[in-house]
Parts: C-alpha cells; sequence; structure tokens
C-alpha cells in the first residue's frame, strides 16, 4: 500500500524547491493529483491528508468518484473529452484543462447554461509537439481558436494545456513547456474579453520541476502521488 501522505509531501517539497529555484511564490503553483484508475479509497486518503484538488480523464470513473468522496474537493477533467459526455460533468467540475475545438466548447457552453451553472473554466489544449497520438489544437490556430471561445457566454479561457512528448531527462521537454508559456503571453497581449490567460497546466511526476521554471500553475501528478496503476 502506498503511503499517500508521505507522497503528497515529497511532492510538495519538490514543488517547493522548484519554485524557490525559479524565484516564484508557492501559492503560484497549484498540484492536481491525478487519481485516475486508483481505487476511490485512495483519493479519501488524500482528501484526509489536505490534497483537495484532483484531476480524472475518464467522465464515469471521476462521475462515480465524485459521488462517493464525503470530504469536499475540487474536481478537474484533464482527459480527452467527447462531446456525448459533457452532460455529466457540469455541477461536479470547476475547470476542463482539455478543450480543444470549437464544437467541444460550444457544447460545454450549452450544458453549462442548461444545468444552469456557474460558468465552465477552461484552458484551450494544444499539441505543441505537433505528435498524432495527441490531442490538442495546434499552436498556429490555439489563438483563433480561443477568440471563437470567448464569444461564448458561460465558459471563461483561463490559460492553455499541453502534453509534451515523452522523455527520460526532463530538460528534453523544457522546449515545449515554453513554447506553451510563449503562446499564453502573445494571446494574453490581444486583451481578448472573456479570456483570462494565467494558468499554464503543464508537468507530470517525471517533468513537473522543468515546468515550473517555465511558468505551469498547474501540474499533473498521479504516479508520483499514488504510485503505478
Amino acid at each position: 500500500m502506498e503511503n499517500i501522505a508521505e507522497n503528497l509531501e515529497k511532492v510538495k517539497a519538490r514543488i517547493r524547491k522548484a519554485c524557490e529555484l525559479s524565484g516564484r511564490p508557492i501559492s503560484s503553483v497549484r498540484l492536481v493529483a491525478v487519481s485516475k484508475l486508483h481505487p476511490v479509497e485512495l483519493v479519501a486518503e488524500a482528501a484526509s491528508a489536505g490534497q483537495l484538488l484532483f484531476g480524472e480523464n475518464y467522465v464515469q470513473e471521476l462521475t462515480e468518484k465524485a459521488g462517493k468522496i464525503e470530504t469536499k474537493v475540487n474536481w478537474h477533467f484533464i482527459g480527452h473529452l467527447q462531446s456525448n459526455k459533457v452532460r455529466f460533468l457540469p455541477g461536479i467540475v470547476s475547470m476542463i484543462h482539455t478543450v480543444d475545438r470549437l464544437t467541444l466548447a460550444q457544447e460545454i457552453d450549452r450544458q453549462w447554461r442548461e444545468k444552469q451553472a456557474d460558468v465552465c473554466n477552461l484552458l484551450v489544449q494544444v499539441n505543441v509537439s505537433g505528435e498524432t497520438t495527441k490531442s490538442g489544437t495546434t499552436t498556429a490556430e490555439a489563438l483563433e481558436l480561443v477568440r471563437q471561445i470567448a464569444t461564448l457566454q458561460h465558459v471563461k479561457v483561463c490559460g492553455l494545456m499541453t502534453m509534451p512528448p515523452f522523455f527520460d531527462d526532463p530538460e528534453l521537454a523544457r522546449p515545449y513547456f515554453r513554447e506553451l508559456r510563449l503562446l499564453a503571453e502573445k494571446i494574453r497581449n490581444e486583451e481578448i474579453p472573456n479570456v483570462d490567460m494565467t494558468e499554464l497546466s503543464m508537468g507530470m511526476s517525471g517533468d513537473f520541476e522543468v515546468a515550473i521554471k517555465e511558468g505551469a500553475t498547474l501540474v499533473r501528478v498521479g504516479t508520483a502521488i499514488f504510485g503505478e496503476r
């Protein structure tokens, strides 16, 4: 059995050190504990240890866990999202990290409006590596997609998300994190209404220190907390 509390403290210590090395306040980075494919008991254990922000990749798994956790926690959806599954998310998630097309944003807008939920915070997913196996809009098309989503009334663009290629050396992921940060700065300078380019979701268990040094505000960490699936 993994010692979740100990693992969380180790991850938080790594985050603190990365923030110190990059001259950033610890408050500028939030840890998203990625609990996909792990039992709800481990989520409850993490919540008891003070971790209240979790990320899930699958809608059915998320809704089942959300109904079983007694502690009030904050859920982010971080997996590939099909439009026909959006209807299950209002009232459960506070942010969706993986919006990569206008039709998906429109469905989120519609479902949040129909359920009379609060505005859905979302991130535009950008495939900075161009890998065909990864979802996301392109770097070239991201600005126009943000402009289009910004016209919707029941969603708010809060920033960008990416997944770089996997490298044994996390430093090799740095150019991809840097590219996302520079893209966010470019979009921020456009001063588009209803767009708040303050969040960068990037970095996982093996490379989140490098992502923090390049500006990550949300790091998605699963294995280092919950162990291998």
